[in-house]
């Protein structure tokens, strides 16, 4: 991968060049991870800001946390990394001063993704420079994926594949959803472990699955963004799982769901989980390079309208380093699909407090069509 990482950078200078871009200040994580092939777990969460700082002529600067600085340079091709520290002349601010000079031409950010400290910093320090927008060029070239990133998206499938089995497994009357999760976080791991090495670049990504389960079971399943709790599994019950901020290896995220039912399924909950299916397949058969995203929203509301149903969901979004990438397929969005896009594409009903129907797939588009990152059955189950 370091090849693909160190390709993408020239490919980014180049656009900058071409756009009058003279300075380019990365703080998101997946832009990080995206062109210098790092990231860690002590973020702004901790106070701890990480830069990445592209000139189009020069060589890129990382600029990170001394107590991050070893594992950084250990992942990253980029070959000057800097540190900062928590307190004296060697703070964040000073450092990137001493790296931004006193009066920079422009600095161009991801104004949408730019955390307030910094920003804060940036309108104090340097005041009457403008903060341009690096979010178009940037995002333009993560939206069509290459072969490599492609395979990558793949082995996440398998990954997630592995834990909708142990998922589904899990499932019995009696038993409390936080077991489900338990059990989905161990198979995602253990896949994940068997793609990986302890060689070069390898060594420093974790297997871990983790974040808590988006789940919900019997009348929950219409609280879409519900968390595994200690609720214990009724005879009939439906049963969700959404993994969309759980599936994640090496940077990449996809969009998977699946809804089981325990025992046994009523005519109405059927019948709800049927018509979710049917507008996510045709959202899907709607899929191939030069249609509008909005227009394969539009094929699932059909299906909806049809069977009497309404939706406030989109019908998909955009998958790759970040959990929420553009474009996404809903209405309004008039981006025209090319291959090497990829999306996670979901059916969804909620009727409050009462039940929902729900699946979620993840597809990359092709020449074609689409084809599947994610595969389990699409058929109503009932375990």
């Amino acid at each position: 991968m370091i090849e693909e990482f160190q390709q993408r950078m020239k490919v980014f200078q180049e656009r900058m060049r071409d756009s009058g871009a003279t300075l380019a200040l990365l703080t998101d994580e997946s832009s990080i991870a995206y062109l210098a092939g790092f990231w860690g777990d002590l973020g702004l969460d901790f106070g701890r800001p990480t830069f990445l700082i592209v000139r189009p002529d020069d060589s890129p600067i990382v600029l990170t946390p001394l107590m991050e600085s070893e594992m950084v340079g250990a992942m990253t091709w980029v070959d000057e990394v800097l540190t900062w520290e928590d307190f004296g002349a060697k703070s964040w601010q000073k450092v990137l001063s001493g790296i931004l000079g006193e009066n920079p031409e422009n600095i161009w950010v991801e104004p949408h993704l730019l955390p307030a400290v910094v920003r804060n910093y940036l309108d104090e320090q340097y005041t009457g420079i403008a903060l341009n927008s690096i979010s178009p060029i940037i995002g333009a070239m993560r939206v069509i994926k290459s072969e490599k990133e492609i395979q990558v998206m793949r082995q996440v499938g398998q990954i997630a594949q592995a834990m909708m089995g142990a998922a589904e497994k899990s499932l019995s009357v009696g038993v409390p959803e936080y077991e489900s999760a338990l059990a989905l976080i161990a198979a995602g791991t253990r896949k994940a472990a068997s793609f990986l090495s302890t060689e070069g670049w390898d060594a420093f990504i974790s297997p871990l699955i983790h974040n808590l389960q988006i789940m919900q079971s019997g009348r929950d399943t219409s609280m879409v963004h519900r968390r595994a709790s200690v609720k214990c599994y009724q005879k009939g019950d439906p049963v969700y799982f959404c993994f969309c901020n759980m599936v994640q290896f090496k940077q990449y995220k996809l969009g998977f769901d699946r809804m089981f039912f325990i025992n046994e399924v009523s005519a109405q909950a059927a019948e709800v989980q049927e018509v979710a299916v049917a507008a996510q397949q045709a959202a899907i058969a709607a899929i191939r390079p030069g249609v509008f995203a909005e227009d394969v929203a539009a094929a699932a509301n059909v299906v909806y309208r049809e069977q009497g149903y309404e939706t406030g969901y989109r019908t998909g979004r955009s998958i790759g380093v970040a959990y929420l990438e553009a474009p996404e397929l809903k209405a309004g969005d008039k981006t025209v699909l090319r291959a090497g896009m990829t999306f996670a594409v979901d059916g969804g009903i909620s009727i409050d407090g009462s039940l929902a129907g729900r699946i979620g797939d993840s597809v990359v588009v092709t020449e074609n069509g689409c084809q599947y990152l994610t595969e389990y059955s699409r058929e109503l189950l009932v375990v």
